[in-house]
């Protein structure tokens, strides 16, 4: 499974990403995913969100992640970018993308991917009000 991350206080450039998707012809599915900064958390409104990362920790994380995927799905490819710093609502903080050869697997995948992610990756979150 070919494999690639970034986690960057860089914005986050959607269109660029998907431009360079590298689709190989065995690919019948890509799935992408963009998770994107609401205006309100906990019911409060918020300007951005400031995310910290324990940032050799992370990719560590990812990297287990990404072994544990290519062990359950057969991916061909997984491309995971994370913002770091401040980022305004309406802004993403996240992008995935998964290719395999059906949709089932991208979906489920990506699903997986995100949900674990949240749950073991040592990035952080402090929602900043107006």
């Amino acid at each position: 499974m070919k494999r690639w991350l970034e986690i960057s206080k860089n914005p986050i450039d959607i269109v660029a990403l998907t431009q360079t998707q590298d689709q190989s012809v065995t690919s019948g599915a890509v799935v992408c995913f963009s998770g994107v900064v609401r205006g309100m958390e906990d019911g409060k409104p918020i300007a951005a969100i400031e995310y910290e990362a324990f940032g050799e920790m992370a990719v560590h994380q990812f990297h287990q992640l990404f072994d544990q995927m290519s062990k359950r799905w057969p991916i061909e490819s997984v491309r995971l970018v994370h913002r770091l710093g401040r980022v305004a609502a309406g802004e993403a903080s996240l992008w995935v993308e998964i290719q395999s050869g059906h949709r089932g697997e991208a979906l489920e995948s990506c699903g997986w991917l995100i949900d674990e992610m949240k749950r073991v990756v040592p990035i952080w979150k402090k929602p900043l009000v107006h």
